[in-house]
């Protein structure tokens, strides 16, 4: 073989061999990423071949799947009272993909999961179509529905737990959507609209927005005060001058109104709502431990699951000044109505703060459980017995502080108001919150927190007492009455 001849046979050979190695990486390395790439639309006619599993709430499905005239798709997801459960199952969208419940566990409810492979291959041998696995949540649907009409036509948002284990039982968000509308393959309009709607409908508030927890956070900082023997009774006066002037400045902290916060016990500042007294406790205290306060309570934690991950809360390192507006819920103090619904639990469990979950259980075809959440303890914010301090001046402000409207008959309930301002030099009608929890024979079966954004109510109305307060008392009788 003369020279000119063997080099084109090595280049050939080298050719070749290329071709094998590629050949071998794709089938052997690339393939399970192939076969489950998003644009491989192979996979996408396969999981809509076949009715998805549910998700399922009281026992009742709240999801279903509907046959259509599609050549490729033959089934497409449908929702039952899909506004109100949308911010719990996300949507499913031959076109758009997934989001929320929905993706996080799209292999159980397509049937594709490791663990059905038994169910799949009796399927197989049967003769059965593949069938999904079901997803069965922690929510309660009575208190669901008191929180979604609760909220109405408001904009804003409502998140309750069972404080005991951290099962989520509500998680309403309002303006909110119909996933079925997006759920087929020729839903561009409806996409478009949902998507350019300046209302958000598709946003979940209960854990993907962040607001001023305004007043609510002074149940943060009160807690901190006790837990680090800044104060230790409840009712003993405070070092509390009026007025007093936010540290390094000459600005006075206004309080709302004419309310006794001179040297205002705890007790009588959380009735009352004094800003003078949780802001000089801040700056007393310093920022590195309210910092350290809120993260224990769950601020600051960019990877809080449930298992949709909730947006990060955030208590900020800052100045003096800045530092004693955080707070009393201001400045740059963040927070999800998941986050406000947390610290409320954290008191009302005596101290034990549970990690927030909304899904119970994985169950396969046959019915059969493939996994079980077990509950875990998240953190302790507080001792016990500072939590029952603080859970005594919560329930003073339900008695006869700023949260009457959250009363309920034969039932001891404790609560926070807030009002966060917001808006270009607070020109904005403020945010309403209430944060409160439900006591009943066995523990606090619930804790709840709502937040309404500003309205067109009158400044002087959309307190969160009057606003947020009645939307909290409603959740927490469904739930009460559901623990009967």
């Amino acid at each position: 073989m003369n020279k000119p001849v063997r080099r084109i046979a090595i280049f050939c050979g080298l050719l070749v061999l290329a071709l094998m190695m590629r050949d071998n990486w794709i089938q052997f390395v690339q393939a399970e990423e192939l076969k489950t790439h998003e644009n491989n639309r192979r996979v996408l006619i396969a999981r809509y071949s076949q009715p998805r599993g549910n998700i399922i709430v009281d026992g009742q499905t709240v999801t279903g799947s509907k046959e259509t005239d599609n050549t490729d798709f033959k089934y497409k997801r449908t929702y039952k009272n899909g506004e109100m459960w949308a911010p719990v199952t996300g949507y499913a969208s031959q076109v758009y993909g997934a989001n929320q419940l929905e993706k996080l566990d799209d292999p159980v409810l397509t049937g594709d999961d490791d663990r059905l492979f038994f169910n799949r291959t009796v399927d197989m041998i049967t003769g059965k179509g593949k069938k999904g696995g079901d997803v069965i949540t922690t929510l309660n649907a009575k208190a669901q529905e008191a929180a979604f009409k609760g909220l109405g036509n408001k904009r804003g948002a409502v998140a309750a737990l069972d404080p005991r284990t951290g099962k989520i039982l509500a998680l309403a968000s309002t303006p909110s959507y119909d996933p079925s509308r997006i759920a087929g393959s020729d839903d561009e309009k409806a996409w478009k609209e949902l998507t350019s709607d300046k209302n958000q409908p598709m946003l979940n508030r209960a854990l993907k927005q962040t607001y001023p927890p305004g007043s609510t956070f002074k149940v943060v900082t009160a807690a901190a005060a006790l837990q680090n023997g800044l104060y230790k009774d409840v009712d003993s006066k405070t070092d509390s001058p009026l007025p007093w002037t936010l540290p390094d400045t000459r600005v006075q902290l206004q309080n709302e109104g004419n309310i006794p916060c001179k040297e205002a016990s705890l007790r009588v500042a959380l009735q009352y709502s004094c800003n003078t007294v949780f802001g000089k406790v801040s700056a007393d205290l310093g920022n590195k431990k309210m910092m350290d306060q809120a993260e224990k309570f769950g601020f600051n934690n960019p990877k809080l699951d449930t298992p949709v991950r909730a947006a990060e809360s955030v208590y900020p390192k800052d100045n003096r000044p800045q530092n004693a507006m955080a707070g009393i819920g201001q400045a740059s103090n963040r927070a999800t109505p998941l986050q406000m619904a947390m610290v409320a639990a954290a008191v009302a469990n005596n101290g034990k703060l549970m990690e927030p979950y909304m899904v119970d259980k994985l169950r396969a075809p046959n019915l059969n459980v493939i996994e079980t959440h077990t509950p875990k303890q998240l953190n302790q914010p507080l001792s016990s017995e500072n939590a029952q301090k603080l859970q005594s001046i919560m329930e003073t402000v339900v008695e006869k502080g700023t949260g009457t409207n959250a009363q309920i008959d034969g039932v001891t309930v404790g609560g926070k108001t807030g009002t966060a301002q917001h808006g270009v030099d607070n020109s904005g009608n403020p945010y309403a919150w209430f944060i409160s929890y439900a006591k009943g024979k066995d523990g606090s079966p619930v804790a709840v927190a709502v937040v309404i954004e500003g309205s067109e109510t009158t400044r002087d109305d959309i307190a969160g007492g009057k606003l947020a307060a009645p939307v909290a008392k409603g959740v927490m009788e469904a739930v009460l009455k559901t623990e009967k």
